[in-house]
């Protein structure tokens, strides 16, 4: 029997290449689990096995490329929760994860942004949070993609700090801005989480705050970094600029470093961080930038966290290991026996043959395997190609890292030269220093000898005593000799204090010049220990670069073996790339469904938004259409008005009738805007609605009056207004007709109603009644123009009170100005109160003729109450003649011209005078009127102010007026009695002139009253008739200004209809 030999190693030993699969497909299945456990809607804090799987899966991948596959079919829109979640796993993954997780995040940034942006519009607690953490994010991605110096875990060391500041102070300083942008976005999301929880401790217990708390751990690990780096380059900052402008950046590290504070106050309070994290403690206050020295005294921040224990969790295999044979070993193998023995029953070929048809399968199977073999070493030699590019590349990096040590071996070398100049410069001032030593010597031997000349002065100073006391022996010889000793004695004292200043003065100049030096003394050793301890530090930096050129050249022999080592793990990343490929094309089918769908929702959403609009304008239409059947109707009946024979009894005015037409038409305008605000955008019928009703309702109240007036107008005028209210109803109606129908609503025209309202204006202005009285009308109008002469007249008076008082300041001074202020202060506080009384009394009279006069006009109404009318006129002008002359007295008693006895006189008639206008307006207000009440308050208020006017001016009189002091010491018997009767013979005169003065003035008033239509009758009591009442104590006048008692003529007496009232001045 023929046997094949030398079967080919290849066909018995191959394998199925199922193991990176598997272990990829047990990875996915890995990662998903952790993801979901990790990420999901629960109250509660991620927990740290699972984030630490999904960290563990980026370095294992390199990258982030599963975690985004996964996270981005999360149902982030969903649930604030389980975005709050999934920024704090995407934060732990940037701190922690894989470098290249960096770059894999800049690819969704536009997802994270479309989340914090869909939370921001949303009123929800969580989302809020979830807003301020994307915008961290984002914040944070930008700044380490724009510094790739800084990996996102910001744990770098000072030197690379200074290495990517660099020497501009521009980057310094844009760098230093950036990093305050960064802090304040951690700050903020802090602060954010702090207002949403109670301030009480156990809060941090509980699941719901444990899940907001649990983000601040990557906060306070990034803040400490962040602090550290801003006080570092504030500090060079300032080294390069001026203090000034750095102010601001100042004032908001100060902001930042109070809140940065509070913050780790805070949590180190909180249960919940104590067993997770160790937070370090800022000073109390922050770095002093302006002093140099105070960079040593800064401490970096350090966080510490704690090595947890190991929790009890089932061990997951990553790698599935198959330890079974082959499946498709046994076929194999039954082929080779086949081909070698023949099949077990069937008919036995020729030996050659089948060597022949072995050979050429073995031979195709080889050429098989050949090709394969040989596309596997192309595609290894372009990866090892690729390999080898980028090692040179870094190799070419190092060289340029190694031509940088040399020439920062050159910049310490020059340094080192400058510190050998420093040293012999504190050799020249070691020199100095002695010198300074030398002069300090010869200051004390200075110091000695004036200290011996100061012994010496306080050894004659004793001598000198001595013979004081001799000199003092001898003073009661002579008086001359002890004057002249004791201006030896003062001249003496004089010149020892003289001598004992001098040397007191040279001392303490020699002392102060001595703690000088030997300050300057200090600061030079000071200085010399430094210089030597900077040198110490740049000989020991030399050494160091040294070791690391030592450390350089043994980098570069571990490259080698890197490549090595690459090389090996370029077969498993071959698989990575065609599963990921895979997942690529599974993703695509994916995302393409998902786009059909969204595509025919969409197309739904429409159809269904142009229904609802469409069923939304009907809706509208069918509202217009309902107030066009309601205005028709209301039209109609009115219409129907003017053939209807019950109405023939109803009339109205011609004045009303206007009022009504006025008003349709006003409204008609209205009606023209709303429809062509409607037929501009047929979405919003609300204006044409409204304006429509009240068109509908004034037109045809406008109707209805005209055909009323018609019923007492002329015949002529009659069938005019009557013609004219039919067509007016007509047109309406058939504008009304046209806004039935869609079509011809553009035709509808409302200008085709403006004619015959304005023909029913017209007529009715026609028909007013022409044959008033022209003396009556003149007497309405003149009511009006005495009430605004009389405002005028006070407000003219208070002005030329402040030009009084003005001159007054300028002209007088001490008591004279003094008395005159008072009294021109008082003047001015009475023309207010009277400014306010005739402003309320115009109101009330405004008030009566509007309830009074009914359907009549106001010049009707003062016709008809001519008498009343004129009583207000004759008070209104008594107050402004009151005022005037009030002004005009008060010019003269400050210019010294007057008497004071007329301001009183003025302030009484001014008090009548108001108290009469008071009584005018009462007689036909209604009692429950405010502003009767409010006239009445300003009626007392006036009263006030002219009692403190006549107060003012009789103390001022008394202050200004000097009085005579009365000595009689020297008068005899005789004289005393010429005077005394002189006196009286005065006192007899001048009672006298008063007895006619007040004759006098009593018939001026029976004057006054008679022409005012009062004669002398007593008046009887009538409780209908207003009377003026003052408070008690004011207006009160001397015994000559009182006023005879004379009562009104009986036809005088209160009437309804007329209005005439008598006004009677009370004085108590």
């Amino acid at each position: 029997m023929n046997t094949i030999k030398n079967v080919p190693a290849r066909v018995l030993s191959r394998r199925p290449g199922h193991s990176l699969e598997a272990e990829r497909e047990q990875f996915d299945k890995t990662q998903a689990i952790s993801i979901s456990k990790a990420i999901n809607t629960q109250e509660a804090p991620v927990k740290e096995k699972h984030a630490r799987r999904i960290i563990l899966g980026t370095h294992h991948e390199k990258g982030a490329f599963t975690f985004w596959s996964y996270a981005i079919g999360l149902p982030l829109p969903s649930s604030s929760i389980l975005s709050w979640k999934f920024c704090h796993v995407l934060h732990k993954v940037l701190r922690d994860g894989h470098p290249n997780v960096l770059h894999d995040c800049q690819r969704y940034r536009s997802n994270i942004r479309e989340i914090g942006d869909l939370w921001g519009h949303l009123h929800d607690r969580y989302g809020h949070l979830v807003t301020i953490y994307t915008k961290l994010l984002l914040t944070k991605i930008s700044f380490h993609l724009k510094h790739p110096q800084f990996p996102p875990g910001l744990e770098v060391t000072d030197e690379v700090l200074e290495k990517a500041a660099g020497t501009d102070v521009n980057n310094i300083f844009q760098l230093t801005v950036e990093m305050f942008d960064y802090m304040d976005c951690e700050l903020k999301l802090s602060e954010s989480v702090f207002r949403q929880l109670n301030t009480a401790i156990a809060v941090s217990q509980m699941a719901s705050g444990q899940c907001r708390l649990a983000p601040l751990i990557q906060v306070i690990q990034d803040c400490s970094h962040l602090y550290h780096y801003t006080v570092k380059l504030m500090f060079k900052l300032h080294s390069c600029l001026p203090g000034d402008t750095l102010q601001g950046h100042r004032d908001r590290f100060h902001e930042q470093f109070h809140s940065l504070r509070n913050f780790f106050r805070r949590a180190s309070d909180m249960l919940y961080f104590k067993r997770l994290i160790q937070i370090p403690r800022l000073p109390e206050g922050p770095p002093n930038f302006l002093r140099a020295s105070a960079l040593a005294e800064h401490i970096k921040p350090v966080v510490v966290i704690p090595e947890e224990a190991p929790e009890d969790e089932e061990p997951e295999n990553l790698i599935e290991i198959s330890t079974g044979p082959p499946a498709g070993e046994p076929q194999v193998v039954a082929d080779l026996f086949e081909q070698t023995f023949g099949p077990p029953n069937g008919t036995v070929k020729d030996d050659r043959d089948l060597q022949i048809e072995n050979l050429k399968r073995e031979v195709e199977m080889l050429r098989a395997e050949l090709d394969k073999i040989k596309l596997e070493a192309q595609r290894y030699i372009t990866q090892l190609k690729g390999q080898v590019n980028g090692l040179e590349a870094e190799l070419e990096e190092q060289r340029k890292q190694k031509q940088k040590a040399l020439v920062d071996n050159e910049q310490l070398r020059d340094e080192l030269e400058q510190l050998r100049k420093a040293r012999l410069e504190q050799e020249r001032a070691q020199g100095l220093y002695q010198e300074a030593e030398k002069k300090a010597s010869a200051t004390e031997a200075r110091y000695t000898k004036l200290k011996e000349k100061h012994s010496e002065l306080i050894n004659t100073h004793a001598e000198l005593l001595r013979k004081n006391a001799d000199t003092a022996k001898q003073l009661t010889v002579t008086q001359q000799s002890q004057e002249e000793v004791a201006r030896v004695k003062e001249q003496l004292a004089f010149q020892m204090e003289q001598v004992k200043r001098e040397s007191e003065m040279k001392l303490e100049d020699q002392s102060y010049q001595l703690e000088k030096l030997k300050r300057e003394l200090d600061a030079k050793a000071g200085e010399l220990v430094r210089v030597q301890e900077t040198l110490s530090l740049k000989e020991q930096s030399g050494s160091e670069l040294s070791s690391k050129l030592d450390a350089l050249h043994s980098e570069k022999e571990s490259l080698s073996s890197a490549v090595r080592q690459r090389e090996a793990e370029l077969q498993s990343a071959q698989s990575l790339v065609q599963e990921k490929e895979a997942a690529l094309n599974r993703e695509q089918e994916r995302s393409s469904r998902e786009i059909g769908e969204l595509q025919g929702r969409l197309v739904e959403k429409e159809a269904q938004h142009q229904g609802l609009q469409q069923r939304l304008l009907d809706e509208q239409f069918s509202v217009l259409q309902g107030a066009v059947a309601e205005a028709e109707n209301t039209m109609r009946d009115a219409v129907g008005k003017l053939d209807d024979p019950l109405h023939l009894r109803c009339t109205s005015s011609p004045d009303y009738l206007v009022s009504r037409a006025r008003a349709a038409l006003e409204a008609l305008s209205a009606l023209e805007k709303g429809q062509t605000k409607y037929v501009a955008s047929m979405t919003d019928p609300s204006a044409l609605v409204a304006a429509l009703a009240q068109f509908s309702h004034l037109a045809a109240d406008a109707i209805i009056n005209g055909s009323a007036t018609s019923h007492l107008a002329p015949t002529d005028h009659a069938d005019r207004l009557t013609d004219t209210c039919r067509e007016c109803g007509a047109r309406s109606l058939e504008y009304l007709g046209l806004l039935k129908d869609r079509q011809s609503l553009n035709q509808a025209d409302p200008e085709r109603m403006r004619g015959p309202l304005q023909d029913i204006l017209q007529l009715g202005q026609e028909l007013k009644p022409k044959s008033l009285d022209v003396r009556q009308e003149e007497l309405g109008d003149l009511v009006d123009r005495e009430m605004a002469a009389t405002s005028a007249a006070i407000e003219n008076a208070v002005r030329r009170i402040e030009d009084m008082m003005n001159q007054a300041r300028h002209e007088s001074s001490g008591v004279k100005l003094e008395v005159n202020e008072r009294i021109l202060n008082s003047c001015t506080d009475l023309m207010k109160a009277i400014r306010l009384l005739v402003t309320t009394s115009t109101s009330l009279q405004k008030e009566i003729v509007e309830s009074g006069r009914g359907a009549a006009t106001q010049q009707e109404f003062y016709a008809k109450n001519s008498r009343w009318t004129q009583g207000l006129i004759s008070a209104s002008k008594a107050v402004g003649w009151g005022a005037t002359q009030l002004v005009e007295s008060a010019d003269r008693v400050v210019l010294h011209t007057g008497k004071y006895e007329e301001l009183i006189v003025c302030s009484h008639e001014i008090a009548a005078s108001t108290a009469q206008l008071v009584a005018a307006s009462k007689v036909k207000a209604d009692k429950n009127s405010r502003n009767l009440s409010r006239l009445q308050e300003c009626s007392r208020s006036v009263n006030e102010m002219a009692a403190n006017v006549v107060a003012s001016t009789k103390s001022g009189q008394e202050q200004i007026e000097d009085k005579d002091t009365m000595d009689f010491s020297g008068m005899s018997l005789i004289k005393l009695k010429k005077e005394e009767m002189e006196t009286q013979v005065k006192v007899l005169e001048l009672e006298k002139t008063l007895e006619n003065e007040r004759m006098r003035l009593g018939e001026l008033r029976k004057r006054h009253y008679a022409l005012a239509g009062v004669i002398d009758q007593p008046v009887e009591e009538d409780l209908s008739r207003p009377v003026a009442s003052p408070r008690r104590g004011i207006l009160k006048k001397p015994p000559l200004a009182q006023k005879p008692t004379l009562g009104p003529k009986p036809d005088c007496q209160l009437e309804k209809e007329d209005g005439m009232y008598q006004a009677q001045l009370m004085n108590s």
